[in-house]
């Protein structure tokens, strides 16, 4: 059984959303708040190599009240699941999990997920975000890239709001195995395909709209190999990032032909949409 190693950290709510945007650069796979602290899970195995890092990371932000814990992940898991509530965006989406009771008269779209140890249940700002602009869009006929699909969140709202085809890519393997998962409770597997990888493997490929809600140095990193796959008046949608990521995601998408049109906010997190 894998052991995690949990991170926590004195901090308001407010700070703990900071501190995930900063720790989404190193392998950790969630984040919780509850009774003022922040909490940030990584495999035990992957401390070691970024223990410095995080520790010099904690320094710089001011911060000494912190401690490292181990936990099984089967008990964090069941924790996890414990604590999983019911997310609603715009009263047009309902995410919950397999657990919760159903709303028959519900009038907008239910998407099921499988609480797993693994980001993009919905319930971080930066998910919501990307669906409100989801609502937003025309996707009838549209072929499209869920870029870091997490628990497959995004792509399963894209299908359900008539997209042509999703192509999900996720780099770790729980979570895309969570992606399978999730992609079956829903019944859109004729729509999803997921995939376990990277930014080579939508290499040579044409969508109509990218979804990326990954964090700022990867999306400065494979925004190139984003908007290579984008068709002419394509869209990619980014978040991930706070206020101050803007400017310089914004210079980079301007490089690569693509212009602002649409750019949402909920706290200091954003989410930005381009055009090619």
């Amino acid at each position: 059984m894998a052991t995690y190693t949990k991170l926590s950290i004195q901090a308001t709510e407010e700070q703990g959303e900071i501190l995930a945007a900063y720790l989404a650069d190193y392998p950790f796979d969630s984040f919780d708040y509850a009774n003022g602290l922040f909490n940030a899970y990584i495999p035990q195995s992957e401390l070691e190599s970024y223990l410095a890092n995080v520790e010099q990371l904690l320094e710089e932000e001011g911060i000494i009240d912190y401690y490292f814990e181990d936990i099984e992940s089967q008990n964090w898991n069941a924790l996890w699941e414990s604590n999983f509530e019911e997310v609603e965006v715009r009263d047009k989406v309902l995410i919950r999990a397999p657990f919760h009771n159903t709303r028959p008269h519900y009038k907008g779209l239910e998407v099921i997920i499988q609480p797993k140890m693994s980001f993009g249940t919905g319930h971080h700002a930066t998910t919501q975000l990307m669906v409100e602009i989801l609502l937003s869009s025309h996707l009838e006929g549209k072929r499209i890239l869920d870029m870091g699909s997490g628990t497959g969140v995004l792509a399963i709202v894209a299908a359900k709001l008539g997209a042509e085809s999703v192509f999900a890519v996720e780099i770790d393997d729980m979570a895309e195995e969570s992606v399978r998962e999730n992609i079956l409770l829903n019944a859109v597997e004729e729509k999803i395909t997921s995939v376990r990888g990277d930014a080579r493997a939508i290499e040579g490929k044409k969508f109509d709209l990218v979804l990326a809600n990954i964090n700022r140095n990867v999306l400065l990193a494979d925004m190139d190999t984003y908007a290579a796959t984008l068709s002419k008046g394509g869209k990619l949608v980014m978040s991930g990032f706070l206020a101050d990521d803007v400017p310089m995601l914004l210079k980079k998408a301007k490089q690569l032909g693509m212009k602002r049109t649409k750019q949402l906010s909920h706290g200091e997190w954003q989410a930005i949409q381009v055009e090619k």
